[in-house]
């Protein structure tokens, strides 16, 4: 018997060149597309299509191939097929739903393509008729919340996520998707926490729901009252709040991964050993090329939940393994479609204590730890769009964390100690840290190292200003909570003033440049108030009385940045140029800086000369410091712990629309639907006759 191809819908015996044989569920959809109903020669049309395994690609062509006229001609019977899609969903046959669900994404998809230009009620007519809309998306949001509440099939379930998130995701700009009012209007948030709090289906299909209740929260979420947003604002049980910071700590885990084990190849790399021939010259280059796809839509989810629900917060620290060390329990892997690294949703469950007990030689870990990690990867390349939206996104994350009381309480608690690895860029001037060596410190050290590293290697011509400015807020924002709350963080304070000393010196050194582009007087009168709150606050704070007096010694070791800084405000002050006002303002925050070293420095020099040394060592100039304490006279300077709070809606209101557009393009870019093939389904309803 001659062999069949199957390819387009078309049977083609290959030996032979009769005309080709169209499959029936193809001959089927014709029937659909003619202006007569198709169940008026056959009453058990409709019955029979959805024992039919469909064809998505021949329906969703059929329908990007007509053009508007024709489309409208057919219109009763798209209304009539997406009406028994719909009832078809709450059959017994688990076949017959399955069918239902892939047809509705094949609609759903194509009428959209086909109407791009046109407004949503266009497309709900079209899919719906204005007259049945409202009951119809109301049974079809009810079929789906039950599908996904109940006990039945799990392959049912990712189908139903996928139609949700087809749904979602069909117009760029998902404010823009009016069926999303029915959506809104039905809700299938309790469902979506469902998942969550399940570990079996967290395992399988949470990375969809957590995608999905992102992408619904930001459904006109400045222009009307969003339930979503009202809802997850306000959850407060512990087993589904869990369940989300475990299915985002396993994605991000998983892209840490990906990252670690592309950093390793590369550097066993022929193009390593050539570069350790020819010395490290090319190390930043080389670097370049280790590029993980970044995944904006788990963080999202993760911006949401921080940032919306203040219980979330205490997921945070919630304790588990490592996660790259554990072995994860063996499990069914869920039908996923091939995604970009970093974008496909983790094969299993991390962290239920019934799975995973906690053992005393692994490393433990959180959710928190997870994200710095992550964070230190995609801010160390801020050339590349999304790795721009991604570090901008973290460092959102960090202020809406750095500002919470809670967050704050377990950032500098003495007895929540962790090592925390964070990637460090390579650069030529330093060796990289062995991982082996890291002390156990509270986490509060790995945000203010975060910080630092971020300060100190990203001063480059394409400077990116906005990322700066929040990265020295943060750092504010956590000594504000020291400086309230009397903490006295054991941590190498010199690192960090001498990052915010040659960031200065940078900002000066490319004054020019820099000006064309920035109001760079902004980001120096932070650092220096940051300076300031060490001045005047730095005794409540500051670890010892050793560690204040090391302070003065780096104002007065590099005085020569802070007389140069003053020298250029000074010129740019007393000019009536747009740079006026900010610049007199930088002279102002200045003045106990320049008495520090005003008074200190004719000390030392008087020091030296008595006692003939050319040049004083540390102690000789700290032991200056202390005894001359008590003639130096310096400013209160008022508001130097106050802040203004993390507002989204008034200042990143454009930034999360165009950051949650590329999230919608990605999402439906990889979404697949006929990812589960008939044998399989048939095989897992292999109770039907």
């Amino acid at each position: 018997m001659a062999q069949m191809e199957k390819k387009g819908g078309l049977l083609r015996k290959s030996s032979a060149s009769k005309k080709p044989l169209k499959e029936k569920v193809v001959l089927m959809y014709d029937e659909i597309f003619t202006t007569e109903d198709p169940s008026k020669c056959n009453p058990r049309f409709w019955e029979e299509l959805f024992l039919m395994k469909v064809n998505l690609e021949y329906l969703e062509g059929k329908l990007e191939a007509l053009d508007g006229e024709e489309l409208m001609k057919i219109k009763d019977n798209i209304n009539c097929l997406f009406q028994h899609c719909i009832q078809a969903l709450g059959e017994e046959h688990p076949i017959r739903v399955v069918n239902a669900l892939q047809t509705l994404c094949a609609l759903i998809r194509g009428v959209h393509q086909k109407n791009k230009s046109t407004s949503g009620f266009d497309i709900i007519n079209m899919l719906v008729g204005f007259d049945k809309a409202e009951l119809c998306m109301k049974n079809l949001m009810e079929s789906l919340d039950s599908l996904l509440c109940a006990e039945g099939s799990e392959s049912l379930k990712s189908l139903c996520l996928k139609l949700l998130l087809c749904l979602v995701t069909v117009t760029d700009n998902i404010s823009q998707n009016t069926i999303l009012e029915y959506v809104m209007i039905n809700s299938i948030f309790e469902a979506i926490l469902q998942i969550l709090s399940s570990p079996l289906s967290r395992r399988e299909h949470g990375y969809d729901a957590v995608v999905l209740l992102a992408l619904l929260v930001n459904y006109r979420k400045y222009e009307s009252v969003n339930p979503y947003i009202v809802k997850l604002s306000i959850v407060d049980d512990e087993a589904t709040l869990n369940g989300m910071g475990l299915v985002i700590a396993q994605a991000l885990s998983e892209y840490n991964r990906q990252y670690k084990d592309k950093e390793e190849e590369h550097q066993t790399g022929f193009f390593s050993a050539l570069t350790n021939m020819v010395g490290s010259m090319f190390i930043a280059d080389a670097d370049e090329k280790i590029s993980v796809q970044t995944n904006e839509a788990i963080l999202l989810a993760l911006y949401e939940a921080v940032h919306l629900n203040r219980n979330f917060i205490t997921v945070l620290a919630q304790s588990h393994p490592e996660m790259g060390l554990m072995t994860t329990p063996t499990s069914p892997i869920p039908m996923t479609p091939v995604t970009p690294l970093g974008t496909t949703p983790p094969s299993s469950d991390v962290i239920s204590s019934a799975e995973l007990p906690l053992d005393a030689d692994v490393q433990t870990s959180n959710l928190l730890i997870t994200f710095l990690k992550y964070s230190s990867i995609v801010m160390q390349d801020t050339k590349d769009e999304h790795r721009l939206h991604s570090g901008k996104l973290c460092l959102i994350i960090l202020t809406c964390i750095a500002e919470d009381q809670y967050a704050n309480a377990f950032l500098h608690d003495d007895n929540m100690n962790f090592r925390v690895n964070l990637h460090r860029m390579p650069m030529r001037h330093r060796k990289k840290a062995a991982d082996k060596n890291l002390p156990c410190r509270p986490l509060v050290c790995a945000v203010l190292d975060l910080m630092v590293e971020f300060i100190v290697t990203h001063m480059m011509k394409e400077f990116p200003m906005d990322l700066y400015v929040r990265c020295i807020q943060i750092v504010h924002k956590l000594l504000c909570y020291q400086k309230k709350c009397r903490v006295r963080l054991h941590y190498t304070w010199r690192e960090l003033w001498s990052a915010l000393i040659n960031l200065l010196k940078f900002l000066m050194s490319n004054e020019t440049v820099l000006l064309a582009k920035h109001n760079i007087f902004t980001l120096a009168l932070m650092v220096v108030n940051l300076f300031n709150m060490f001045i005047t606050y730095g005794d409540t704070f500051l670890p010892t009385p050793s560690s204040y007096d090391e302070l003065y010694y780096e104002i007065i070791r590099m005085h020569q940045n802070f007389d140069n800084l003053y020298s250029m405000v000074l010129r740019l002050s007393t000019n009536a140029g747009q740079w006026k006002e900010p610049a007199s303002k930088v002279i102002h925050a200045l003045v106990n800086i320049r008495a520090i070293i005003n008074h200190f420095n004719p000390k030392i020099e008087s020091y030296a000369a008595v006692n003939h040394i050319s040049q004083l060592s540390e102690d000789q100039v700290l032991e200056v410091v202390r005894s001359n304490y008590d003639t130096l006279t310096l400013k209160l300077q008022d508001g130097l712990d106050q802040y203004e709070r993390y507002s989204e809606q008034h200042k990143e209101a454009a930034f999360f629309k165009e950051l949650v557009r590329s999230i919608s393009i990605n999402v439906r870019k990889n979404l697949a639907f006929n990812t589960l093939s008939q044998e399989l389904l048939l095989k897992e309803f292999s109770t039907i006759s």
